[in-house]
């Protein structure tokens, strides 16, 4: 019986023109807590990655990885929180605040636990291993592109 070449990836935080973000600080409604926020200092990092480079890597998974290895689709190790902020106040006409640990949940809600991880992940091996390179814009210059940030009128 022939084995089924079944490549594993890590998906980190996606961001493509004009599409969903899952990245929290975006979800955590700054223009309805009136200032784009972050916990602390702000200087945890999220990785974060473009949709068509983890489509080139998942392509490459497919085609070519040896059944088992571990693929990190990551294209920027760690981006701080407070950059992303930046841009979501500027975009969004919002002072950027940092939020003290204590306020965090009233602010963040759920996320507030998630937003205070420093979370860097590397996709060294990945790079090396499959030849991948992403190509694309980081989150911070497609983010600053506008196409997900719009104020709306207050």
């Amino acid at each position: 019986m022939a084995s089924a070449r079944r490549p594993c990836g890590s998906l980190r935080r996606v961001t493509a023109k004009e599409t969903t973000v899952s990245w929290p600080s975006l979800s955590a409604s700054p223009g309805a807590k009136g200032a784009s926020g972050y916990l602390g200092d702000g200087t945890n990092r999220w990785p974060a990655v473009h949709r068509l480079d983890t489509a080139q890597l998942f392509r490459l998974a497919f085609e070519k990885a040896p059944a088992g290895p571990a693929l990190h689709a990551v294209g920027e190790e760690g981006v701080p929180i407070h950059e992303v902020d930046e841009v979501i106040g500027r975009h969004l006409d919002l002072p950027v605040i940092a939020i003290s640990p204590e306020d965090a949940a009233e602010h963040f809600g759920f996320l507030a636990h998630f937003l205070g991880v420093d979370s860097p992940a590397s996709s060294a091996l990945t790079l090396a291993q499959r030849g991948w390179q992403p190509t694309h814009p980081g989150l911070i210059d497609d983010l600053d592109a506008g196409f997900y940030l719009k104020a709306e009128p207050r």
